[in-house]
């Protein structure tokens, strides 16, 4: 249980719903299988496979995972049912297909391919920092962190969260961190220290990129590759989402005493490892960028 890419969001008030009634909430939610002619479907699943419970709580960390399936449909087919069905309506009427007719036979054609299309279930796992009054979502999808926001505003009635982001531009102290690379300890060596990958990119309509990896951090070509106290890596990117987290082999072999066959006990093990190295990770991320969680509570 160690997530891999992960969006960070703020409570706008504190959260104050207790796991128990976070448990009933998600019940009344869980994920059922599609029906023949549904597109997608999304529900809560259990928080650490199967067999687990629907959230696992542990120091103030709350671990509960959104389930969606969705029907597979392959867009070059469905483009040619489509086109031939308007073929045949042009060629029998002798005019053009209207913008309402082309839609209509759209969605004719989906709903006849959805039961016998294939479906794909993707599980995103997420935890809320009680304490932090913040929410972890492992995604590398901005898209697919705010469906699982999403889910959990319908399931509680109301999820008042925002994106985290500083007060100074992230682009701007990041360039900043760029360069002063070449300045020994300039990038505050107390939490965190550069990697070997950049992304360079210019502004402006004609804007060039610039991908560098491997490069000595004397170089003035890198991508941020932060590293928190030997305890993982990660590449932050300039909406302070996190990506490509590696913990290192220290912290995952953290647990392997316990007994094998304590599946469940294993799983809650690592996620109370995890979250509580993440917590620290962007607790002391965000000091970087001099933002708090706690800023965005409304008074």
């Amino acid at each position: 249980m160690f997530f891999k890419n992960i969006f960070v969001f703020a409570f706008t008030r504190p959260f104050t719903t207790t796991n128990e009634e976070l448990i009933d909430a998600l019940t009344e939610h869980t994920f059922m299988p599609l029906g023949s002619t549904e597109m997608n479907r999304m529900g809560w699943s259990n928080s650490l496979g199967k067999g687990s419970a629907i959230t696992t709580e542990s120091s103030g960390n709350i671990l509960f995972c959104a389930r969606k399936e969705e029907k597979i449909l392959p867009a070059p087919y469905v483009k040619e049912c489509v086109d031939e069905q308007i073929e045949a309506l042009e060629s029998e009427q002798s005019r053009t297909a209207t913008k309402k007719e082309r839609e209509q036979f759209k969605e004719d054609v989906i709903f006849n391919m959805l039961p016998r299309a294939f479906s794909r279930t993707v599980d995103t796992h997420a935890y809320i920092n009680t304490k932090e009054n913040i929410i972890v979502v492992n995604t590398s999808s901005r898209v697919k962190a705010e469906d699982v926001l999403a889910l959990l505003r319908k399931t509680l009635g109301t999820l008042p969260v925002t994106s985290i982001s500083p007060e100074q531009s992230s682009d701007e102290l990041m360039t900043e961190w760029v360069n002063s690379a070449t300045t020994p300890n300039a990038f505050n060596g107390e939490l965190f220290k550069a990697g070997s990958e950049v992304y360079l990119s210019s502004l402006g309509d004609c804007s060039e990129v610039v991908s560098i990896k491997n490069m000595d951090l004397n170089c003035d070509e890198f991508r941020f590759h932060l590293e928190n106290d030997d305890a993982m890596s990660f590449m932050l990117h300039d909406d302070l989402s996190i990506k490509r987290i590696k913990f290192a082999d220290v912290i995952q072999e953290q647990n392997d005493d316990i007994d094998k066959e304590d599946v469940q006990g294993k799983l809650t093990a690592d996620f109370t490892l995890m979250a509580g190295e993440l917590n620290r990770m962007i607790n002391d991320l965000h000091a970087e960028f001099n933002v708090k969680a706690t800023d965005y509570l409304e008074d």
